[in-house]
């Protein structure tokens, strides 16, 4: 077994039932999960049984998303399974700097919660959508952007898929331009035009909000979606800059790599990053954790059971 990675899953993988059956079978994500609802009731609700229609409303999303990332990582260290390399896309990486140590779980949940509720409030100012540009070199995607109003290359996900964000009509209008050029554009589950400048007042506030809270710099590496480096003790800096510019994956994860990591393990909803890593490397091996049965298929792979 190489060096191993968490990876915390971002928005638009979540689902009716996520973070259920670690709940059952991890004290710890119990726990978790209960000293989160004394803080935001109706969170478990809405996490095991909410609809698709209150699952995509950012306030809800990303409180759910990221008590079941945290939930797979103590589920994962109950078997002794843990990491000193994370990284996390977008919501995610509120996850991953908790884990890491910056400021406790409880805080991460009291951080990520007002991260939702502000860019919920932004992304009603505004008609807006994502889709993810498939098939079309990321450079190509960038430079034809810049002929729609108010449209922005924004995450860089993996070769060949680019994901753009901004107004819905010129989110629309560009899955025609794409299809021109050879790609294909596949409409996001996500609410508003995250980051790009629709961003700019949530993610100033959310840096006011950050001053008040105890964050610390983390005992782990962390590579911030800002720079694709690791983190030092700018995290409030970092995460309010998030909020507003391009998540660069494809290089945070070409950066992991060449730290040394040979095994990826997603934690949280979904294996959306599985398959943008194995896109990004056929060199290295993904494993994901979402549920009591991926938690044992990966536990048993992992340990060579």
């Amino acid at each position: 077994m190489g060096k191993i990675a968490f990876v915390f899953s971002g928005q638009g993988a979540q689902y009716s039932g996520m973070g259920k059956s670690l709940y059952e079978n991890c004290d710890a994500a119990k726990k978790l999960y209960e000293e989160a609802e004394s803080i935001r009731p109706g969170t478990m609700k809405q996490s095991f049984e909410g609809t698709d229609y209150e699952l995509k409303m950012t306030c809800n999303t990303q409180p759910c998303m990221y008590l079941v990332e945290m939930a797979a990582c103590l589920a994962l260290e109950e078997q002794g399974i843990t990491s000193c390399h994370v990284a996390g896309f977008s919501l995610g990486e509120i996850a991953a700097l908790s884990y890491a140590g910056a400021y406790s779980y409880k805080e991460g949940f009291e951080i990520v919660t007002k991260r939702g509720a502000l860019m919920h409030e932004a992304a009603g100012k505004a008609d807006t959508a994502m889709s993810a540009i498939v098939k079309i070199d990321a450079d190509a995607v960038t430079e034809a952007v810049k002929g729609f109003e108010k449209l922005y290359a924004v995450n860089y996900n993996c070769p060949g898929q680019t994901v753009i964000s901004g107004l819905k009509e010129s989110v629309d209008a560009f899955a025609q331009k794409a299809a021109e050029m050879g790609g294909k554009a596949i409409p996001l589950a996500v609410s508003a035009a995250f980051h790009s400048p629709f961003m700019a007042d949530a993610a100033k506030a959310f840096g006011e909000f950050l001053k008040e809270r105890n964050i610390k710099a983390p005992q782990k590496s962390v590579y911030a979606n800002y720079t694709a480096k690791v983190y030092g003790d700018d995290v409030a800096e970092y995460l309010e800059n998030q909020m507003m510019c391009p998540v660069r994956w494809q290089e945070t994860i070409e950066n992991m790599i060449a730290d040394g990591v040979t095994d990826f393990i997603e934690v949280g909803a979904g294996k959306t990053l599985c398959g943008l890593i194995k896109k990004i490397s056929k060199d290295v091996k993904v494993y994901s954790v979402q549920d009591a049965e991926s938690l044992a298929a990966t536990v048993a792979a992992i340990k060579g059971e």
